[in-house]
């Protein structure tokens, strides 16, 4: 076992490194785990649901039957069958505590509805906010490849000037902070 928990330490630090490197990709493998988790959320809400309209209907019959044997209970007090009607109480009773705990029940999946529905719409806005972060990196990776062409063009051909220099330092910088931002996203999301 030593040994695969070696290679698997290697192969991690040597996938997190290629990360680093190419943060471009870390974006992208960041937006297919909020994919996948708004899908599953989803999944989950469908689920949550129907079994919610499962147990509107076992109480909607529940209601029913008490509502029938409440009836009962009236015909055989009418008729001096106090047997009946004590025996119709208890099948009430029961069925009363029956319907409370299916209430319980589905007071609880309305809760968890609304829990799946809440992150849902957490997952949802982070995920924009990381599709913005990697369209912001793509058009600064696209400026930097730009900038780069045209340097090597100016150096070849001698007439670089001093603001075009500066022009350097300010994508450099640029891509230098929106690493940092994507540094302090990455940590946030993984509080």
């Amino acid at each position: 076992m030593g040994l695969f928990d070696d290679l698997s330490r290697f192969l991690e630090n040597r996938l997190e490194e290629f990360l680093r490197n190419n943060p471009h990709l870390e974006l992208e493998a960041l937006l297919e785990q909020l994919r996948e988790q708004e899908e599953d959320t989803l999944k989950l809400i469908a689920d949550l649901k129907l079994q919610e309209k499962r147990s509107e209907e076992e109480i909607l019959s529940t209601a029913q039957e008490i509502q029938r044997w409440h009836i009962r209970i009236q015909k055989a007090k009418n008729a001096n069958r106090e047997d009946l009607a004590a025996a119709a109480g208890e099948r009430e009773a029961a069925l009363l505590r029956e319907g409370n705990q299916r209430w319980g029940h589905m007071q609880g999946l309305k809760e968890r509805i609304n829990q799946s529905q809440e992150l849902l719409q957490k997952i949802q806005q982070r995920r924009q906010e990381v599709q913005a972060k990697a369209a912001e990196a793509q058009t600064a990776r696209a400026k930097a490849q730009t900038q780069q062409r045209s340097e090597s063009i100016g150096w070849s051909n001698k007439t670089s000037s001093y603001s075009g220099g500066f022009d350097d330092l300010e994508e450099k910088f640029r891509s230098w902070e929106t690493q940092d931002e994507l540094e302090q996203m990455k940590r946030n999301m993984q509080k």
